[in-house]
């Protein structure tokens, strides 16, 4: 489990429509307006009589957050020869999507997601990038807590902690073992959601204690109707694949012994332990460094207003910029903005798509930072005189409105002035959607009462307010029939003839930064398959 409560999406473009012109009676060269990385490029182009621009390419990423990008690099570094003439539109000034990083006046905080998973295709993306030498990770034996009985309680890191924490009593303990070997009642033949899954195999006190707070944790979510199969894949796919949890995980490390070896890259560092990471001046740097690196490829301000497909195949693309109207003619596309925003601009090509990718739900979270002195921490929450630890999670049923609280300037250094303590902390999410009607000095208020029951010093001074960012639709939920929803959108897509038309980002990957990443290289594969056979089609 990690503490990395919000997870980054694509930016919003414009869901509209227009039928401009397409008339092409002019050729001369067009200087584009490119991202800040990269200056204005001359490329073949046609005028329109209306005075709209065509330009064609092989691909276009609709979307400049992480998936976007991060699937433009695995593009250029994996498959080189695919998609040469590469196009990346953001309709924002800004690349990054939800990851906005701040600095001011010593601190240095995130608004949006706040770490990752040091995997190694996030790894490759991050030497891949230029980053080695600024990744930072966090100590990976640093305790992560559980508020529960008004007291933050440490969760256990390795098996030799399971018979002495005490978030679980005795009997809670011996019920999840005997779950996890088998004896429990037998999966119902349907899709189950989390709460259901983790109570028939782990018993009650493993949900209440540790999986709903994950769960707030991970999606801001409902484990009531979130599917374990769309949402923990890899936890779900134990006890089908071997009876039972740990059937299933001495199967797969079986299987992965008598699996042949993959060499691993050696330009990878070798993170120790369970941790996460970032980078020296936040995660803005990864996709700032993606940016710098396709340069020109990458168009700011571009507003997406309509897509359709053309009689001689691949697909038209009408963009509001800076510089007009432009039309891009493309081979393949890849839609890796919010579900809600792929709905409506794709509702003319396929009805069916459109409604399913609509039924896909974000609810709204707000990140707060918030600084305290060092003295202000409770005693009884030092560790060797500091405040050690990745950060907290907070049940729902613990009296407390704030999901979890990350202890940012433990985890990662340089965060911080000397003296000071910050406090990432996330609110909101499924089962609280009223912070949108609260304005910034409620929502500080809110997790300043909240801090004070467990963490911080009752008489303490108020805390010193750094950013609150509301994100009204933050994270896809991975509710059951998750991927019934994202069926039906590709099948309907495919069905009516629209190949090459790919959706990507985290609704369809993985909410976690990492999975965006590891989606981005598997959504990149696709398209190189595509491409191989475009182009046999095409001789």
């Amino acid at each position: 489990m990690e503490l990395s409560l919000l997870r980054p999406t694509t930016q919003s473009l414009l869901p509209s429509f227009s039928k401009p012109n397409l008339r092409l009676n002019v050729y001369k060269p067009l200087k584009l307006r490119c991202s800040v990385a990269g200056g204005p490029i001359v490329g073949s182009s046609k005028i329109s009589g209306g005075g709209g621009t065509t330009v064609t390419a092989d691909c276009v990423i609709v979307g400049g957050g992480i998936s976007g990008l991060c699937i433009a690099q695995a593009l250029a570094t994996k498959h080189p020869n695919a998609t040469p003439n590469l196009i990346v539109t953001e309709a924002k000034d800004r690349v990054g999507g939800n990851i906005i990083t701040r600095e001011e006046n010593g601190f240095l905080w995130e608004e949006g997601p706040n770490s990752f998973q040091p995997s190694d295709p996030m790894l490759t993306m991050v030497v891949d990038s230029g980053l080695k030498d600024d990744l930072v990770l966090g100590d990976p034996t640093a305790p992560r807590f559980v508020l529960w009985d008004g007291k933050l309680r440490p969760v256990p890191s390795k098996l030799t902690d399971l018979p002495f924490f005490d978030l679980m009593s005795i009997g809670g303990k011996i019920r999840a073992g005997f779950g996890a070997l088998g004896i429990r009642p037998s999966p119902p033949g349907r899709e189950e959601s989390v709460e259901e899954f983790v109570r028939r195999n782990l018993g009650d006190e493993v949900f209440e204690r540790l999986i709903e707070p994950f769960c707030s944790g991970v999606y801001a979510g409902d484990p009531s109707k979130l599917s374990m199969k769309a949402a923990f894949g890899k936890v779900w796919k134990l006890e089908q694949n071997g009876g039972s949890i740990i059937g299933g995980t001495f199967k797969a490390i079986q299987e992965r012994k008598n699996a042949p070896k993959a060499e691993r890259d050696p330009r990878l560092p070798k993170p120790k332990g369970q941790t996460v990471g970032s980078f020296r001046k936040g995660l803005r740097m990864l996709p700032e460094a993606i940016s710098a690196r396709l340069g020109s490829k990458v168009k700011l301000s571009w507003k997406l207003s309509g897509i359709t497909k053309l009689d001689s195949g691949g697909y038209n693309l009408t963009y509001e910029t800076p510089d007009g109207v432009v039309s891009v003619q493309s081979k393949s596309v890849v839609m890796t903005v919010p579900s809600h925003v792929a709905s409506g601009l794709l509702r003319p090509l396929s009805e069916s798509a459109a409604n399913a990718l609509s039924k896909l739900y974000y609810p709204p979270v707000a990140a707060v930072s918030v600084s305290y002195p060092e003295e202000a921490i409770r005693t009884e929450c030092l560790i060797d005189g500091e405040l050690k630890g990745f950060g907290q999670l907070h049940p729902r049923t613990q009296g407390v409105e704030t999901l979890g609280t990350i202890y940012s300037s433990s985890l990662f250094p340089n965060r911080a002035p000397p003296g000071r303590i910050l406090l990432l902390n996330y609110i909101g999410g499924s089962t609280n959607t009223g912070i949108l009607s609260k304005s910034e000095g409620e929502l500080v208020e809110a997790v300043d009462r909240d801090l004070r029951k467990m963490l911080i010093k009752p008489n303490s001074a108020d805390p010193l307010k750094l950013g609150v960012r509301v994100w009204p639709q933050a994270i896809p939920q991975f509710l059951v029939g998750h991927f019934d929803i994202l069926d039906t959108a590709k099948s309907s897509l495919t069905s009516s003839g629209y190949e090459g038309l790919f959706l990507g980002g985290n609704y369809v990957a993985g909410v976690a930064l990492g999975r965006c990443v590891e989606g981005a290289y598997e959504t990149a594969t696709e398209v190189n398959n595509f491409m191989s056979r475009y182009a046999y089609k095409s001789m």
